[in-house]
């Protein structure tokens, strides 16, 4: 059940625009394309940009070497990668970069990394740099987008809608308009939100427009609540960008995200004795972060109810509902 809150909004007018990034020439290139929204220069936010819901991921169309496919934006990655299914699909011959070590949900690997890729995202051509390869599915999905992409403004994702639009950041203070409590880590560039758990436990989650579930938790958590006793448990597979396992789902009568109640929220906790690393792309474990213990993820399937506001790089969120 969800009760009605207002979403931020921004009157503040721009007499002078200037951008202070320390970006290279491809990110100015993609940012103006959101730029190019803004009415004479004198409203600090754009106008709203369609996107589309594919299995509970935020996707905008994107063309790469040529080829056509979608983005997928990822607020729990850090960095930015291209699908190894896509590549192999176009026979592209990109050129090599350095190798690094991925980690996924069911293990981890040592992956290429490609730069000098021809991309045009909303209207924009760019040329990114060191994309990992990563397997992300279908092979319409071209690229993954994260933090290297979301740091760079306030971004406000409507779900029920399916539509996305840009703050500057210098014309809104999120942080007095947030809702939720929320924190950002400087290094891994991951958003962790704090929820009440069934009104019994406090836990930090990773906020994860890349996960298309509810709460991915620990499994530790989940026992020490009793849940895995009190809720009949359902065997689920599941796949990760490196690897395959299993988990136990259940049913959670409710969570407090930020001002709201969500009821009946589908759960999840790997099976017992499977291991996992439950991030991707450089994610680390379920362990201290920033002084803060994480239990898990945050996915889709509590996500699409609501308009989330995200300063991705000041660590501030608001939680609402659309209009």
């Amino acid at each position: 059940m969800l009760a009605p809150y207002d979403a931020p909004n921004a009157t503040a007018h721009l007499s002078l625009v200037r951008f202070n990034f320390s970006l290279k020439q491809a990110c100015l290139l993609l940012i103006s394309a959101f730029i190019s929204l803004f009415s004479s220069m004198s409203l600090a936010v754009t106008e709203w940009v369609d996107f589309e819901l594919v299995k509970g991921h935020i996707t905008l169309p994107v063309t790469v070497e040529g080829f056509e496919g979608r983005a997928i934006l990822d607020t729990g990655a850090q960095g930015n990668s291209i699908n190894q299914v896509f590549i192999n699909k176009h026979e592209l011959e990109l050129d090599k970069a350095d190798k690094i070590i991925v980690r996924g949900v069911y293990g981890e690997e040592k992956r290429q990394r490609y730069s000098n890729i021809q991309v045009n995202l909303l209207g924009a051509d760019i040329e990114m740099d060191k994309l990992a390869s990563l397997r992300l599915g279908s092979d319409k999905n071209a690229l993954l987008l994260g933090g290297a992409f979301l740091r760079n403004f306030i971004f406000q994702f409507d779900y029920p809608n399916s539509r996305m639009r840009l703050f500057m950041r210098d014309e809104i203070d999120l942080a007095k308009l947030e809702n939720i409590e929320m924190r950002m880590d400087k290094g891994r560039r991951q958003p962790i939100v704090k929820v009440n758990l069934n009104d019994q436990k406090e836990a930090w989650l990773i906020m994860d427009t890349g996960s298309n579930g509810g709460i991915f938790l620990k499994r530790s958590t989940a026992e020490d609540q009793g849940w895995l006793e009190e809720f009949e448990l359902d065997k689920v597979s599941s796949s990760g960008v490196l690897g395959s396992g299993h988990k136990d789902a259940f049913t959670l009568p409710e969570i407090q995200f930020g001002p709201f109640t969500v009821e009946d929220v589908k759960m999840s906790v790997p099976e017992k004795g499977q291991k996992v690393n439950i991030f991707s792309s450089g994610r680390g474990s379920l362990v201290g972060f920033k002084g803060k213990n994480i239990k898990g993820l945050l996915g889709y399937d509590i996500l699409k109810h609501f308009v989330i506001t995200v300063d991705y790089k000041g660590g501030n969120m608001h939680v609402g509902l659309p209009e």
